[in-house]
C-alpha cells in the first residue's frame, strides 16, 4: 500500500489564517505541513509506504492547484490525501472537523469520527464535494481533511493540546489498524513532539556562523548556566558559546503564541523540558528555536544530552515541555 499526502495551499499561496483573531489563532499552511509530516511518521512506523509534498514554488492559485495535483498524479499510489484547515469567523465557540470526498464516503466518515474523537472536536462529518479541484483531478481515490477551524479559539486550543493524538488517529484510520499508542499529554503540558534529532551549540558547531545568536536569550547573563565562561576564539555569537559538551539543553520549534510557551517562559531556568529516548530520560533547558522544518528533525540537543541518551544524528527522541 502506498499513500501520498500533501498540505493545502503553499509557501507563497497562503490559506486561511486565524492570526487576526488573537494570539491563539492558527495558520493553515504552517499547521497543515506539521500534520502531514506527523501522519507520515506514523504511517511509516506501520510499514506503509508514504510520500509527502508541500508547494514551495507556486505564486498563484491556479499554479498551486495544478502543481499539487500533478505531483500526486506522477506517483504510483492507492490513496491521495490533502490536509487543510477550515475558517469561518473569529469565535470562541467550537466548530469542529470534517472530511470531504467524491467517492470515498466510508473512509471520509471513519476519518471524521477518528479526528473528532482524538481532538475532542465537534464532528461535522463526511461531506461530498464535487466542486473541488483536488478531489476532481487526482487520478487515485482521494479525500480532503479539514482538521479544524483556524479562527475558533476552542478548536485551536484542542488542536494544540491533542496534536499528536489527532495525527496518530488519522494514520490509524487510514491504515485500518492501531499503529501506536498515543496518550494525550498530561494536564499542564503545552508542547509534546517525537521524531528525529541532531545536536547543536558550542565552539565545534560549524552549522552556525561565528556571530549567530539565540532565539530568546540575548546576553550570557540571561542564562549563565548554559554558557562557557569565556567566548571561544574568533567567535562573537551566543550559539558558539553554549557549553554543549557539559550542559543539557535543547532547541525545538516552540510556538511563542501558546500560553506557557512564550520567550519569557522558555528562558525561565525553573521551566525545563523532559527529553526521552531508548528508555532514558533527562531534564534539559530550552536554549533556542529550531531545527528548520526542512531538516525533517523535531529537536536539536546539546552534544552532552545526545551522548547521555546514547543517540546519534537522526535517531528518535521525545520532548515534553514543561517537565
Amino acid at each position: 500500500m502506498k499513500i501520498c499526502i500533501s498540505s493545502g495551499h503553499g509557501k507563497y499561496i497562503r490559506g486561511a489564517s486565524g492570526k487576526n483573531c488573537g494570539s491563539w489563532g492558527l495558520d493553515e499552511v504552517d499547521e497543515a505541513r506539521k500534520v502531514v509530516e506527523q501522519i507520515a511518521h506514523y504511517l511509516d512506523e506501520a510499514g506503509i509506504d508514504v510520500e509527502t509534498f508541500h508547494d514551495d514554488v507556486s505564486n498563484d492559485q491556479t499554479e498551486n492547484l495544478n502543481r499539487i495535483v500533478d505531483w500526486h498524479n506522477t506517483q504510483t499510489r492507492e490513496l491521495d490525501i490533502s490536509v487543510h484547515f477550515n475558517a469561518y469567523t473569529c469565535t470562541t465557540k467550537p466548530m469542529g472537523c470534517e472530511v470531504l470526498y467524491v467517492s470515498q464516503d466510508e473512509l471520509a466518515k471513519d476519518l471524521s469520527i477518528a479526528i473528532a474523537d482524538a481532538g475532542d472536536f465537534v464532528d461535522r462529518g463526511p461531506k461530498k464535494r464535487t466542486d473541488l479541484f483536488f478531489l476532481n483531478n487526482t487520478e487515485a481515490p482521494a479525500i480532503l481533511i479539514e482538521t479544524c477551524f483556524v479562527d475558533s479559539e476552542a478548536d485551536a486550543g484542542l488542536y494544540r493540546q491533542n496534536f499528536d493524538v489527532i495525527c496518530n488517529a488519522i494514520a490509524d484510520a487510514i491504515a485500518g489498524e492501531e499503529i501506536a499508542p498515543a496518550p494525550k499529554p498530561p494536564e499542564g503540558i503545552v508542547f509534546q513532539v517525537k521524531g528525529p534529532c541532531s545536536w547543536f551549540g558550542g565552539p565545534d558547531d560549524d552549522g552556525v556562523s561565528e556571530d549567530e545568536g539565540l532565539a530568546f536569550l540575548y546576553e550570557v547573563e540571561d542564562a549563565p548556566h548554559l554558557f562557557l565562561i569565556d567566548q571561544p576564539p574568533a567567535t562573537t555569537g551566543l550559539a558558539r558559546r553554549l557549553n554543549s559538551d557539559r550542559v543539557f539543553f535543547i532547541a525545538c520549534r516552540w510556538d511563542y503564541d501558546v500560553p506557557g510557551m512564550s520567550k519569557g517562559d522558555l528562558s525561565d531556568p525553573a521551566r525545563l523540558a523532559l527529553v526521552k529516548a531508548k528508555g532514558k530520560q533527562f531534564y534539559a533547558w530550552p536554549a533556542d528555536w529550531g531545527p528548520h522544518e526542512d531538516t525533517g528533525r523535531v529537536a536539536d540537543l546539546s552534544r552532552a544530552l545526545l551522548t547521555a541518551l546514547n543517540l546519534s544524528t537522526d535517531d528518535e527522541v521525545e520532548v515534553i515541555y514543561p517537565a
